[in-house]
């Protein structure tokens, strides 16, 4: 008798949109992995319950989390392994010897790009190393704890979060001090070096976002973290003044490689980046 394929998936409500397999697949292919990585629509309210069948099945490795489930996943997990924070949202769950462990890869997503985009340019004068430099993220959803950790690892300060509700933002905002400060929605942006978009909105299927990249310096930079349109209003308006440029398959990928060694047990093949994101791209 022949054990079954073992497979991962990426979880979450929506989840067609989501280009996590193909990633994957490539990179299973590259490596000659017998292993398969699916999509799967998982609601909040089904998510105990599946999990709980997930520990079940022998072949599956694990599965990355999408919104709205990384806060969600956390609570029902057996060992978290992002210290900083017990309750930190959760992007990766694997299984072992039937115990689910919780970790989170944001954090390499959101890094590397910015690294590889700080390499200045000619004639730029950003970023400015004997100069502070402030960043605006829109939103406070399961990816903030991740960028907020980043940006103030590469020096910003201070970051401003703008949400809905500052309430839900009083643990990390009492935690950060100054460097963190909130501007409720709508209110207008504060002058900044880099605009973080960490909501849904400007992605298919979600509302629009109300706004542009007005606020960012010249020489600034803007990260778009969706990728469904790839070029959203917001990359399209830094794109039409003139400013650096993050996109959301950057990050997908950045976050997905730490992801994939965990999952399947061999690093991703990032030598193929090129051929990988025109793939992703057709």
């Amino acid at each position: 008798m022949t054990s079954a394929q073992p497979y991962a998936e990426v979880i979450g409500d929506p989840i067609a949109h989501s280009k996590s397999p193909l990633i994957h697949g490539f990179w299973l292919d590259k490596l000659g992995i017998d292993a398969r990585y699916d999509a799967t629509r998982v609601t909040a309210a089904e998510l105990p319950g599946f999990l709980e069948q997930r520990r079940a099945d022998l072949a599956w490795r694990g599965c990355n989390v999408t919104m709205p489930l990384k806060i969600a996943a956390a609570a029902l997990l057996d060992e978290h392994r992002s210290p900083d924070r017990v309750n930190e949202p959760v992007n990766l769950l694997i299984k072992e010897e039937g115990r689910l462990i919780g970790t989170n890869t944001d954090v390499h997503g959101v890094l590397e790009p910015l690294r590889m985009a700080a390499r200045p340019l000619p004639g730029s004068s950003w970023p400015a190393s004997d100069a502070p430099r402030s960043a605006v993220v829109l939103g406070s959803g399961g990816v903030l704890l991740s960028v907020t950790r980043v940006l103030k690892s590469l020096g910003y300060r201070p970051v401003t979060v703008v949400a809905r509700s500052e309430e839900k933002l009083r643990e990390l905002l009492d935690q950060e001090g100054g460097q963190l400060r909130f501007v409720p929605w709508g209110a207008p942006l504060p002058a900044c070096d880099l605009l973080v978009n960490a909501t849904p909105l400007g992605m298919a299927g979600q509302g629009p976002l109300s706004y542009d990249a007005a606020a960012v310096r010249p020489d600034g930079l803007v990260f778009e973290m969706s990728y469904d349109p790839l070029v959203t209003p917001l990359l399209a308006d830094a794109r039409a003044r003139g400013l650096r440029w993050i996109d959301g398959l950057q990050m997908l990928v950045a976050q997905a490689a730490p992801s994939f060694e965990r999952l399947f047990g061999q690093p991703a093949p990032r030598e193929h980046d090129a051929e990988l994101r025109e793939l992703l791209l057709r």
